[in-house]
């Protein structure tokens, strides 16, 4: 029989001392982490670090700096961690040109916001000023009073439109290439009894285009090339259609001469 080996209470005791020992001195690293981090945390909610220390507003365009700050209602100075994003959002998107917000907290005191507007399609003018148009059609009547710039720069002047015709034509200028839009300078609405959504635009380039509504984002894209092989030296419009055509003035008031002369004769 194998003969066991005998452990006596003088050899244990030390062992305990030493895991004794050994949980003592990992309960206090524990205490006084516990204790570092209530410390640090009573600091920095003192100090000025949790506090907003900064905000910055980007994507805007149209609307200025100020008038987003003013509808955040976020201010520098008060609490970073009270900062409620969905209330911040709502608030901004109040704003009727306003189409998506993104709100984004950055340690330690950085509040970031980034908006996206409507796209401007278009102005109508005023009395003493410009109302833009939005690519839902929406008219801003007021612009000053929602801190937004009236200035037809980026996109053309309509002339005569309203209500159901304005919000078609709304959504066709949204689909139109940036590189042609700026080309038009003023949209009529020139209907006529065979199509009530007949419109003149005239170009900053000089010349003139007659058009319709229906599918202009699509036609208006062969107007570089129209241009491109016009003999300069000529007067005319443009007319969109399903071939495009350039007609010079003199061959539309020989036409109309002829009918004229028509008309008489048969009287």
């Amino acid at each position: 029989m194998a003969k066991q080996k005998v452990v006596t209470i003088e050899d244990r005791i030390p062992k305990l001392k030493q895991r004794r020992k050994q949980k003592a001195n990992r309960r206090l690293i524990m205490y006084i982490t516990f204790f570092f981090f209530l410390l640090s945390g009573i600091l920095y909610f003192q100090s000025p670090f949790s506090k907003i220390g900064e905000i910055t507003i980007t994507g805007n365009q149209n609307i200025s700096s100020d008038q987003i700050l003013k509808l955040s209602k976020l201010q520098v100075g008060t609490s970073f961690w009270k900062v409620d994003k969905d209330i911040v959002i709502q608030n901004i998107k109040k704003h009727p040109e306003i189409k998506e917000v993104s709100i984004e907290k950055r340690l330690p005191n950085h509040i970031k916001l980034n908006v996206s507007e409507l796209k401007r399609v278009g102005y109508i003018s005023g009395s003493s000023t410009f109302y833009p148009i939005l690519e839902n059609g929406e008219i801003i009547e007021k612009p000053e009073e929602f801190g937004s710039k009236a200035i037809p720069v980026d996109a053309p002047i309509l002339v005569d439109w309203k209500d159901e015709a304005l919000t078609l034509l709304a959504k066709e200028l949204n689909k139109v290439q940036p590189s042609i839009s700026k080309l038009i300078s003023e949209i009529h609405h020139t209907p006529t009894e065979y199509d009530p959504l007949q419109m003149t635009l005239y170009m900053i380039d000089g010349y003139e285009v007659k058009a319709t509504v229906r599918n202009f984002a699509k036609n208006i894209t062969a107007y570089p090339t129209i241009i491109s092989e016009l003999d300069p030296s000529l007067n005319g419009y443009i007319e969109l259609d399903v071939v495009p055509t350039f007609i010079p003035y003199e061959y539309e008031n020989t036409n109309e001469d002829e009918e004229m002369v028509t008309g008489e004769g048969e009287g």
